[in-house]
């Protein structure tokens, strides 16, 4: 079970940091103090890792009011159970599918948000592998609902929570983001008031149904760890840091900048993590770490910037904006997603992504 010190130390800190083993779920340090004392705020996916951590954090802050949106009912009102009465007077709890253009109007027109936090997703590769048109749906058509709503409501920003995944994607959620964040760049060049930028992650450390909690289930229970390679690796921030970081990017002058990414530190490999957990939590029962074979749409590394990519500073040493070396303004021709339904092969959705993303 030899690993690198140094890399135990970091994984140990971002266990430690996000309060699993202590509390059995992922906790979120609460004491910051942001003011958005005049803006009304949006989240969507409000009752998932981010949005919730976003949540909670906002509710030691200053806000006008809070919109929370999520279309997973018992998650939405165990996040609601979790504020006291004083705090809830400016919050609404809106059970609502991201995708449904005429709730999302109304929700628009009554409450015209003027920043947004869009973290609702469909993120598991695996499971979007299966489920292709849902993932386009979800993923493209509903940030492209929103932010045109965003748009017509003059909402001042508008972040988007993308992922590492988008840079040279292979697979059908990596895709589906990328096309998220070109649409998004687009918009924000032809934008004269709403900023819009997508906000670009590696893994959130102990996020829901990430691998952090699924090999602490297994290692309780008595099971074998399995891993997909040997040297795959990703990279991780924790969760208090994430949140933090997304609530600063929404106060930060971005300019005319779209896209940013974060200090994520040394990629970590996902071997190391297992054996990590192993002597952490030291199983009195013997640990297997089983290797297995990488997932469809699963890369063995994967990179925050892009290779045609830089990083410049913003100002802030932990958030960099993104810029596209190429310089060229690419049309997206969305539309031809138009043609795809349930009936349409994964073959023939990843070929049309692949053309529409330029992968």
């Amino acid at each position: 079970m030899k690993m690198d010190i140094e890399v135990f130390k970091r994984i140990k800190g971002l266990i430690e940091a996000c309060g699993l083993l202590s509390e059995g779920k992922i906790t979120v340090n609460t004491s910051s103090n942001y003011d958005f004392s005049e803006e009304t705020i949006l989240i969507t996916g409000a009752a998932g890792s981010i949005g919730s951590g976003l949540v909670k954090k906002l509710l030691s802050s200053q806000f006008k009011k809070l919109i929370l949106v999520d279309n997973a009912e018992t998650p939405l009102f165990f996040l609601k159970q979790g504020i006291t009465n004083n705090q809830s007077n400016n919050i609404k709890f809106i059970l609502g599918d991201i995708r449904n253009k005429p709730q999302m109007s109304h929700i628009f027109k009554l409450y015209k948000p003027t920043l947004i936090f869009h973290t609702a997703a469909y993120k598991h590769v695996a499971l979007v592998e299966d489920n292709p048109y849902e993932a386009v749906k979800t993923n493209i058509f509903a940030t492209q609902l929103l932010s045109q709503l965003a748009l017509e409501y003059s909402s001042k920003r508008f972040i988007f929570i993308s992922t590492d995944k988008a840079v040279n994607p292979v697979g059908v959620m990596g895709m589906t983001k990328s096309i998220a964040e070109k649409y998004l760049t687009n918009l924000n060049n032809s934008s004269t008031y709403t900023k819009f930028v997508s906000a670009r992650f590696g893994n959130i450390f102990g996020s829901n149904g990430s691998v952090v909690p699924l090999f602490i289930k297994q290692l309780k229970k008595g099971e074998q760890i399995a891993i997909t390679d040997k040297e795959v690796s990703r990279l991780f921030i924790d969760m208090n840091e994430a949140c933090s970081l997304i609530l600063e990017l929404a106060k930060l002058n971005i300019k005319n900048h779209s896209k940013v990414s974060f200090d994520m530190g040394k990629p970590i490999k996902i071997v190391d993590l297992a054996k990590a957990l192993i002597s952490i939590l030291k199983p009195k029962h013997e640990t297997l770490i089983n290797v297995t074979k990488l997932h469809p749409g699963e890369k063995l590394h994967e990179s925050i910037v892009a290779s045609n990519e830089s990083l410049i500073s913003s100002g802030n040493e932990k958030i960099f904006f993104l810029i596209d070396n190429n310089h060229i303004t690419k049309d997206l021709d969305i539309k031809r997603l138009d043609s795809i339904n349930n009936d349409t092969s994964l073959d023939m959705i990843k070929s049309l992504l692949m053309e529409i993303c330029g992968t």
